[in-house]
């Protein structure tokens, strides 16, 4: 079991982990360490974004951008974040996507950077690579930073957990000292074997969580690792109630639930339920199809219960040149066997963003010395109650910078191996069953969809917590006597993250944003 020591140990190579290294890698005797569980170092949520990420369009402002955080944000949103955001994220766009990365945003025929809206936007303002726009980021950023002598993106790593004293010190003095982070045990995923990877700073950048519920549109990955990890060493963890679930996935019977991106209704498409009736113009005059994203799936979700619609149906009729705008969803359509020029596309709700997450100030760090947190993982405040479309991206542009500037100019000398203990195997363990595992994966997936979903109640809710709550046990027990493998890992973080946010929503009897409590509108409709 080897050691490894690095001036930054950075756990997440998406659009935040990627930025974070980008500033940290200028000083070429700063050493940096990424690590991610898949092969595929762009494979994460950032690669999945097909809308696009926010700038600032036309005659437009940072102001009038975050009064629109502020308004889909329901009220919860940090102002401070916002501004953040909406005055440095344009900034970095342009010099590190743009300039340095050259990232290939679509162009209008005169040449122009091509604006798109999406719901809440009050302005065109999002830029894009056709319905990819993730993926050509991902792509772009590790571009920069591969070669870099003081770089190194390690594959195939899943963080088991954080190493924090005075936790995992072996001086029993360190008990008197604030809790700090000094790195994590990482498991090679190869060999099997644990190593201490020892860090001055360690930044979180692991991702959502959408894979706790059934229907959702993130990638496998999307475990909740990064929050369970940080919440078992004790950092605060807020709003984790806020889950987004996006209005418009593929519907397809026992298939992952394809992303079809806000952009197209942003660029005319109509929802309309089976029988031909349009709803969204009742719900909401103003907006329309264009309505912040727990409204647009509330309603949705309420056509199919009341009137027991398996999905409601998304026209294309009106956006113009589909094919080429979104090639993506117009293949993954046609693979289902839709045809989304001549039909229009099922679509259904999904668990898509977690707007809460790990805590953390305006340098993105947490209340754990040393340890850092960046993107979905974290909640910044910029999102509050409900995220704006194709903010994430750039709010992981933004803090992932920022984290690093932070680190850069707050050096940190990484403790010395003979503090830390090695992680202490079962190599006698068993293997992990997949059956059992694909067993309780279900039962978190659908507690969680059916008990603390996009419509939640007192009796739901105390129902998953006491479901989860002996399913935790249960998987804490088998994690315990299993041979250490990405598998039981994820497990084991996923039920923790799932009782995070059920217990989360059944402290919270206000409905606000994405949190929608039945209760609450009961008493409004009495009173």
């Amino acid at each position: 079991m080897r050691v490894v020591e690095t001036d930054a140990l950075i756990i997440g190579t998406g659009i935040a982990g990627l930025s974070t290294a980008l500033h940290l890698s200028r000083d070429q005797t700063r050493q940096v360490v990424l690590v991610t569980r898949a092969e595929d170092p762009t494979e994460g949520s950032t690669r999945y974004a097909q809308g696009g990420i926010v700038t600032l369009g036309r005659d437009d402002s940072p102001d009038l951008l975050v009064q629109d955080i502020l308004r889909a944000g329901a009220g919860l949103s940090s102002t401070q974040a916002a501004r953040i955001v909406a005055e440095e994220g344009p900034k970095l766009v342009q010099k590190i996507l743009i300039e340095q990365a050259h990232v290939p945003f679509a162009h209008t025929p005169e040449g122009e950077l091509h604006f798109t809206r999406e719901g809440a936007h009050s302005k065109a303002r999002i830029l894009h690579v056709g319905d990819h726009t993730g993926a050509a980021i991902s792509r772009a950023l590790l571009g920069l930073l591969e070669g870099l002598p003081n770089v190194t993106i390690v594959k195939r790593a899943t963080a088991v957990d954080l190493i924090t004293f005075p936790h995992h010190a072996l001086d029993p003095l360190t008990v008197y000292a604030p809790i700090t982070c000094h790195g994590a045990y990482v498991l090679d995923q190869e060999s099997g074997e644990v190593h201490r990877y020892l860090a001055g700073a360690t930044v979180l950048a692991t991702g959502g969580l959408g894979r706790i519920y059934r229907y959702t549109t993130n990638p496998s990955g999307a475990r909740g690792d990064g929050l369970a990890m940080a919440h078992r060493a004790g950092a605060r963890v807020i709003n984790a109630e806020y889950i987004q679930f996006h209005p418009t996935s593929l519907a397809i019977p026992e298939g992952d639930n394809f992303l079809i991106s806000e952009a197209v209704r942003g660029e005319g498409g109509v929802l309309y339920t089976p029988d031909g009736r349009r709803f969204m113009k009742a719900v909401a005059p103003d907006w329309g199809e264009l309505a912040p994203r727990d409204v647009v799936a509330r309603a949705i979700h309420r056509e199919m219960t009341i009137n027991g619609y398996p999905y409601v149906l998304l026209d294309l009729s009106h956006v113009a040149n589909f094919p080429e705008r979104f090639p993506t969803i117009y293949s993954r359509c046609r693979e289902a066997g839709i045809e989304p020029t001549r039909e229009p596309i099922p679509v259904v709700p999904a668990a898509h963003y977690s707007c809460g997450g790990v805590w953390t100030d305006e340098w993105a760090r947490t209340t754990i010395r040393n340890l850092y947190a960046v993107g979905e993982v974290a909640c910044t405040g910029l999102h509050g109650a409900n995220r704006l479309a194709s903010t994430s991206l750039l709010e992981g542009l933004v803090f992932g910078d920022r984290a690093a500037r932070h680190i850069a100019e707050n050096p940190v000398e990484p403790v010395r191996a003979r503090e830390v203990p090695p992680w202490k195997s079962i190599p006698e363990g068993t293997p992990a069953d997949p059956a059992l595992i694909h067993r309780d994966w279900r039962s978190i997936q659908y507690t969680m969809w059916y008990y603390v979903g996009l419509s939640r109640d007192a009796h739901r809710l105390a129902r998953a917590i006491r479901d989860l709550r002996h399913l935790w046990e249960d998987i804490v027990d088998f994690y315990r006597q299993a041979r250490l493998d990405d598998a039981v890992l994820g497990l084991r973080n996923g039920v923790q993250a799932a009782l995070i946010v059920a217990e989360a929503a059944w402290h919270n009897r206000e409905s606000r944003g994405a949190h929608f409590r039945e209760e609450a509108q009961t008493l409004k409709t009495i009173n």
